[in-house]
């Protein structure tokens, strides 16, 4: 189904030429209008998987729909890829991101796999329209495991990237250490400076991050670190 926005009529039909197979893939479409933004068209399985109607998806603003069925900490990671990949504005470019997706009765996230491209141009030749392929990867436990960990990791980048970037280049290298379970004295072996100089280093940097061992580990996780 194709909800009734003021979309010229030969862009109706290529759209709609589309829709006719969109609907049998075993997988959720969607198609956004990047304009009036909203979505144009969503296939019947994500309709039903979603408990709802074009009409009533459509009734709602931009934000609620996005509010209402997708985690916006995962939305803070794609969201400025995709905005990357419309400004590229490539033929052949496509961005692949895992998103999860609120189902009604269901308090537990749904894990997906989904990718977006750009479906049609403006005259002026300017993305108008992107379709999304959106494939659920709950039964491979290994697969929704590691998204996990990436969507924890990235969230923990966002929230203390300020505070990261407060350490110097040496401190970083024994933050590096440290998470690495060294010593001051093995430490100050690695880099050549003296235990004192070790100590001190980890002394500033727990007050710099006012953080615990623990989240020390986390920290070099991270950012790549280790």
């Amino acid at each position: 189904m194709l909800y009734e926005i003021n979309l010229p009529a030969e862009l109706r039909g290529k759209i709609e030429e589309h829709i006719i197979t969109l609907d049998h893939l075993p997988c959720v479409v969607i198609v956004h209008d990047l304009k009036e933004r909203v979505v144009v068209y969503m296939s019947e399985r994500g309709l039903r998987q979603l408990g709802t109607t074009m009409e009533e998806i459509c009734s709602i603003s931009y934000d609620e729909y996005h509010n209402r069925y997708f985690n916006r900490e995962d939305a803070e990671d794609y969201v400025p890829k995709i905005m990357g990949l419309l400004e590229r504005n490539n033929d052949d470019e496509s961005l692949s991101f895992f998103q999860q997706v609120k189902f009604p009765g269901n308090d537990d996230w749904s894990w997906h796999l989904s990718s977006t491209k750009i479906f049609m141009r403006d005259d002026a030749g300017k993305p108008s329209l992107t379709i999304t392929i959106s494939i659920p990867i709950d039964a491979m436990h290994h697969m929704t495991a590691k998204a996990e960990r990436l969507l924890e990791e990235n969230n923990f980048l966002r929230r203390n990237f300020k505070s990261y970037s407060k350490l110097t280049k040496r401190e970083k290298e024994v933050l590096t250490q440290i998470a690495l379970g060294k010593s001051a004295a093995e430490i100050a072996k690695e880099l050549f400076i003296s235990v004192t100089t070790a100590e001190t280093h980890r002394k500033n940097i727990k007050q710099k991050l006012n953080a615990s061992t623990y989240e020390l580990m986390q920290y070099a996780r991270a950012f790549d670190l280790i």
